[in-house]
């Protein structure tokens, strides 16, 4: 039935209703279009305006129902197609969203406002050959306006148009008359114009256009750095092409001149260097005896540069041998001097190459030795303190290099030195971390905190290193210190998006086996990445409107790569992991279930949380006995907007998310696109191969271990999942019909040729691997995979004990967990033998020995608490 006409008074009507709406006149609105409703109450158009406006009014569920209504008496009205697709962008639906959109401009083609709107969600679906359309309708629809243009081009570029978008921009450029000497938008426009032409391969044309437009020239193009470093760039594409050596050579010149300016502006620019230096045919990354003296010789007349440290570290990397200890002497005594406590993060790349790695550790032992000889005279403030900061860098270096106990004696001298530096106590937390005590880390980097309670960064880390401990509720205490006041500290760092405590609380639960609450986490993680996905919407129109193109389009591509973040990448893993570990025992989600509670609990609970809330809100009762239910409130807004309300968290401790019943089908939504985007990620493959075996997605599956094959042959984890995989396939009732089983057939052949049988293969992998304790773990495993008894599996993992196996307290804990999985009668002796082996590691202690040592901490009167407090942020 054809929707209802309104006559020419109720059209005008209508119209006030469209005004009252943009003005957000709500109130009036709903009454002039219950108005309109009571003649035409069939109209569709006015109901899905009226449900719009209820949805701005706080009325969201009855307000939906009423556009749905609405739409379904006029499919034919673009404003019915519009409102519904403002409600789903609301809900960040973008894909139906753009859906909506498109259907509303076949009813009416040239509304601008749905054509903008359609343009920033094509863009954010990057469904960019609609773009480029949608960008042609808006020029058409408003041809003088410079940003419709400017969209045009952005239009062109992201859908690899960049001949069109060169020509756009041309033009643009040619009809721009008066532009003022210092406009900012047109100088982003100019340099947005060479990128493209950098893209399109045309080297010349943009460095023509950077000088023609150079500032100091009179020119339009305003940052200079900006401008000089392309050209500079540029300058080296064109020597790379097919020139003549007189050309090149004229290139050389000019890109030199453009790098010297760039160092004259900053002589500790890194990358100048290596461009001034690439210049000259030298690669920093791979410096030849052939080049090697000129290099020094380039960069020792920067030397002298007021401020600079640059040329002088990149001469270490250049120079080998006597000439490395010349340099590096006055090098570390600067430093030293100095007093500089990133010194040695500054030189942890040299110890790539051994032999500077030795001569470093020989020179500050050295000086350790001189300066502890002959001590300072008196009054003397210089040698005291390069004595501790030369000790402060030789522990550092002995705790890289896995010599903890060297390291912890050297700190406990530097201590005894200058029982007041905070940098001495978080050394010593990292090296008792790397020794695998991270109780003993927390206690000192508790001890660093307390020296400087204002650093955000040592309570931050402190927090870190609690998490890592165990002790979270100590660790909360810390971050409550720098959140808001009245907020759980939890609450503030996930509305901050604090990766590193999410990431770590995640990980704390995962190993309290409180995987409920990790999960939790986890997906905390997930919507954190999610947000980022939201947040660039509004920067599309914006970014078109203010020119700002070259960060805009990089933006996007950040964006398009945002999930490949390593937090992410363990987020997921572990989420995975979780997720299999239920699969695979129906019984763990259950047992995560907290035991019943009587009725009186449950109510003394109620109290107890309704007096906590009272007391937030300084209220003397809770019980609402006394309250004044008449006072006033203070007047709102009508306006809620279209978003949302936050849905309350009925599950906050994730004990129903762990009895979900589709756990497979809930770690592979996690899993979606991270292959492709992270091909090179082993953890990732592994993670998707786990979900598909247990999904029966086999071609998946060996696709997944084909790729890990190809990034590393010989990972422990891949040997079993081979195995695994094998035996999963050949143990079928029934082989996989074609045309899978022939191809999966084929496929796992070219990782474990048929003739070879599950047991050679274990056995030859354990030969070549015999002193690798991951690969003696992958060895069990793949026994177990073929139903090896008990004791045989044990007794395979204790070889890990045994010389020469190389023996880690991280792989010796990967071993105890596989054990304690297995529910092996071994694992406690297991666990005593490494408590023997690692004597500063507490990871192999008992249940009651690491309580006592949590306990101890917050007994010792070193608690989280104490120290000075830090200024809260509200």
């Amino acid at each position: 039935m054809a929707p209802p006409t309104l006559a020419q008074k109720d059209k005008k009507l209508f119209a006030d209703l469209l005004s009252q709406y943009e003005n957000r006149q709500l109130s009036k609105g709903r009454k002039t279009a219950d108005q309109i409703l009571k003649k035409y109450p069939e109209h569709g158009e006015t109901m899905c305006m009226k449900g719009l406006i209820l949805v701005h009014l706080g009325q969201r569920d009855e307000g939906i129902n009423l556009v749905k209504e609405g739409m379904r008496k006029d499919l034919s009205s673009h404003i019915c197609w519009h409102v519904w697709a403002l409600i789903q962008k609301s809900e960040h639906k973008y894909e139906d969203a753009l859906k909506s959109y498109i259907q509303a401009l076949k009813f009416d083609k040239d509304n601008f406002n749905i054509l903008r709107d359609t343009a920033v969600l094509q863009t954010q679906t990057r469904q960019f050959e609609g773009l480029v359309e949608t960008r042609h309708n808006l020029l058409r629809l408003r041809p003088y306006n410079r940003h419709h243009w400017v969209g045009l081009a952005v239009a062109y570029q992201l859908n690899g148009n960049l001949a069109e978008a060169k020509q756009v921009l041309e033009y643009i450029e040619g009809f721009l008359r008066n532009v003022a000497s210092y406009d900012v938008e047109f100088s982003e426009l100019l340099m947005y114009h060479v990128r493209i032409l950098e893209d399109m391969g045309d080297f010349q044309s943009a460095v023509d256009m950077l000088e023609s437009h150079d500032r100091a020239k009179g020119g339009s193009v305003l940052d200079r750095m900006a401008s000089t470093e392309t050209k500079a760039r540029l300058l080296a594409k064109l020597k790379e092409s097919n020139a003549d050596d007189e050309q090149k050579t004229a290139w050389t010149e000019r890109a030199d001149a453009a790098w010297r300016w760039l160092l004259s502006q900053n002589a500790d620019g890194y990358e100048y260097y290596k461009g001034f230096l690439a210049n000259q045919g030298i690669d920093l990354a791979n410096v030849t005896d052939e080049n090697r003296e000129k290099a020094l010789e380039m960069l020792r007349g920067y030397f002298n540069a007021q401020f600079a440290t640059a040329p002088r570290r990149l001469a270490l990397h250049v120079v080998t041998g006597q000439e490395f200890k010349d340099l590096i002497k006055p090098y570390l005594i600067n430093a030293f001097t100095k007093g500089i406590p990133s010194l040695f993060a500054d030189l942890k790349p040299l110890y790539r190459d051994l032999d500077k790695r030795q001569i470093i550790e020989d020179t500050v032992e050295e000086f350790r030795a001189t300066f502890a000889t002959s001590p300072p005279s008196t009054g003397d403030s210089v040698q005291p303190t390069t004595y501790l900061w030369a000790l402060y860098l030789l522990a550092q270096h002995h705790s890289y290099l896995g010599r903890h106990k060297q390291a912890l004696e050297i700190l406990d001298i530097a201590i005894a030195h200058t029982p007041t530096l905070p940098e001495l106590y978080m050394t010593r937390a990292r090296a008792l971390k790397r020794a695998g005590d991270p109780h003993g880390a927390a206690r000192a980097m508790n001890d660093a905190r307390l020296l400087d309670g204002q650093d955000r960064f040592i309570n931050t880390k402190t927090g870190k290193y609690l998490l890592r401990a165990g002790m979270v509720n100590e660790a909360d205490a810390i971050f409550s210190k720098f959140t808001r006041g009245g907020t759980p500290a939890a609450t503030d760092l996930e509305e901050m998006q604090a990766m590193h405590y999410l990431v770590e609380q995640g990980d704390s639960y995962r190993r309290a086996g409180k995987l409920n609450l990790a999960l939790k986490k986890y997906y905390v993680i997930q919507k954190v990445f999610e947000s980022f996905r939201e947040d660039q919407y509004e920067f599309h129109q914006y970014s078109v409107r203010k020119t700002i193109l070259n960060v805009y389009t990089e933006m996007l591509k950040w964006e398009d790569n945002v999930r490949s973040h390593p937090g992410f990448i363990h987020a997921a893993v572990a989420t995975v992991q979780i997720w299999v570990a239920l699969y695979d025992d129906p019984t763990l989600g259950p047992s995560l279930q907290p035991a019943e509670t009587t009725a009186s609990d449950v109510s003394s609970k109620k109290a107890i949380n309704k007096a906590k809330k009272a007391a937030r809100k300084g209220q003397p009762e809770a019980d609402g006995a006394n309250s004044k239910k008449g006072e006033s409130t203070p007047t709102q807004s009508e306006d809620r907007g279209l978003e949302p309300p936050r849905l309350r968290d009925d599950d906050p401790e994730g004990l129903k998310l762990v009895l979900a019943e589709d756990p497979l089908e809930r770690a592979d939504k996690y899993l979606t696109g991270l292959s492709e985007l992270v091909p090179q990620n082993m953890d990732i493959c592994f993670a998707v191969y786990d979900v598909a075996i247990r999904r029966k997605k086999y071609l998946q599956a060996v696709r997944m271990l084909m790729r890990a094959h190809s990034l590393d042959s010989e990972h422990p984890d891949l040997h079993s999942r081979i195995a695994h995989l094998r035996n999963t396939v050949s143990s079928l009732p029934e082989p996989i019909p074609a045309p899978v089983g022939p191809v999966l057939a084929e496929s796992i052949a070219s990782l474990l040729p048929g003739e070879i049988s599950l047991e050679l293969f274990n056995s030859q992998y354990l030969q070549k691997h015999s002193s690798s304790s991951m690969a003696i773990v992958a060895h069990a495993k793949v026994a177990q995979i073929l139903k090896a008894p008990q004791d045989e599996v044990d007794s395979i993992l204790f070889t890990v004990l045994k010389e020469p196996v190389q023996l880690d307290h991280e792989a010796a804990f990967a071993v105890l967990s596989y054990l304690k999985e297995m529910n092996s009668s071994r694992a406690e002796e297991f666990r005593i033998a490494c408590n023997d082996k690692f004597e500063l590691s507490t990871l192999f202690r008992s249940d009651e020995e690491i309580a006592a040592l949590q306990r101890s901490f917050t007994e010792s009167g070193e608690s989280p608490a104490d120290g000075e407090a830090l200024e809260t942020v509200v």
